[in-house]
């Protein structure tokens, strides 16, 4: 499949990597071909992710980008096959936690983690316990590493976009007085609102507005966008994800209030969303590690939409890239597919914190012994529909 990605990786970045994600017991969930788990020579992957409810649009690119990935490399022949499973957690930590047991069950050998942070830092806890190796796409709460070797992201934390948005903000000069909108029942909002505040203070930025909404309230932000607008904000930062964005953006314009409005990897797809007047997105910018209009993507991005029907954001791109990145492990470390999950996971936290990875989302990318990643994302800005990078 799609040998035309196939071939850019392999001169690109010396073949990279493996893991997946798929769906749940119904072979139409998991969204893809599992027939080379047929023969009992494939490796095991599974992870959870909110495949229905409010943050289903996270959970199904997660899982279509991984998909896209096994795909590629099972059709390719080789050592290293797949087959994959995915359960659905709604973004609920219960329900992710029963799901993690369901894929033990089914014997999973390797983790995707899940799709989002508090669902993660539950499975995490339970992955540590049991001695599986996971790999994120994009969990990205500091509490989902911590204190667990076997545990890694392929996402920034979240304190790290806090302080590269404020670095941004303040190299270009994009304002002189900073609202922020942020939702407080959020790990994700939370974690990057607290050190996007402390270092917009030490670049000297100011902030006149500091406002939060939680799950309950996130229909209704007049108030917020009022508060910015009286206080004379000229840039609103949003370290939210893009539904809540999209409304904040229609009411702010309904006001008549137009300052610049500066998001994070959370607003990726934004253009994408149902019933959204993407207008009101021209001059939005954000931070994210993909994308999409860059024609280094060309080929994935024109499989995701010949495949699912629309554009892939950084959740799709990042699951992709896990995938690859599982192949490149388990093919340095000599691994089989008949090793045990906890065999499996000692060579994978030995390959993941010595090798160098090249990826959609990021090139020359390493990880520590804490499982975060390093590499760096891009600051893009809507104009006339597409991605362009500052």
């Amino acid at each position: 499949m799609k040998k035309t990605l196939s071939m850019l990786l392999a001169g690109t970045m010396l073949v990279t990597a493996l893991a997946g994600c798929g769906g749940n017991n119904d072979a139409a969930q998991s969204g893809g071909d599992n027939s080379a788990a047929a023969d009992g020579t494939v490796f095991k992957l599974g992870g959870t992710g909110p495949l229905t409810g409010a943050n289903a649009i996270y959970g199904n690119a997660a899982k279509n980008g991984a998909q896209i990935a096994v795909d590629e490399i099972n059709a390719a022949g080789g050592d290293i096959q797949f087959e994959l499973k995915y359960e659905d957690d709604e973004s609920d930590a219960e329900k992710a936690v029963s799901g993690y047991n369901s894929l033990k069950d089914w014997g999973m050998q390797l983790s995707l983690g899940s799709v989002t942070s508090k669902p993660c830092e539950a499975t995490a806890a339970k992955t540590f316990e049991d001695r599986v190796f996971a790999l994120t796409p994009s969990a990205s709460s500091t509490a989902t590493t911590e204190g667990k070797d076997n545990m890694f992201q392929m996402c920034f934390i979240d304190p790290a976009q806090g302080v590269l948005a404020a670095e941004s903000i303040s190299a270009h000069k994009l304002a002189t007085k900073i609202a922020i909108i942020w939702k407080n029942d959020d790990v994700y909002s939370t974690g990057i609102h607290d050190t996007f505040i402390k270092e917009a203070k030490a670049k000297g930025l100011e902030i006149v507005s500091d406002t939060t909404f939680t799950e309950a309230s996130a229909t209704d932000f007049n108030v917020q966008l009022n508060d910015a607008k009286s206080k004379g904000a000229d840039l609103v930062f949003l370290p939210i994800y893009y539904q809540p964005a999209s409304l904040i953006l229609t009411q702010a314009n309904a006001m008549g209030y137009a300052p610049k409005f500066f998001g994070v990897d959370g607003m990726d797809g934004i253009l994408t969303l149902e019933n959204f007047d993407t207008s009101l997105a021209e001059g939005l910018m954000l931070l994210t590690p993909f994308n999409a209009d860059d024609e280094k993507n060309k080929g994935f991005v024109e499989q995701y939409v010949e495949q699912f029907g629309e554009t892939p954001n950084q959740f799709a791109a990042d699951a992709y890239d896990c995938v690859y990145a599982y192949k490149q492990a388990l093919e340095a470390a000599g691994a089989t597919p008949d090793m045990s999950a906890e065999e499996l996971c000692g060579k994978m936290i030995e390959q993941f914190t010595s090798m160098t990875f090249d990826g959609l989302t990021g090139s020359g990318a390493t990880w520590g012994t804490n499982g975060q990643i390093s590499k760096d994302p891009i600051v893009v800005t809507i104009q006339n529909g597409v991605y362009v990078t500052m």
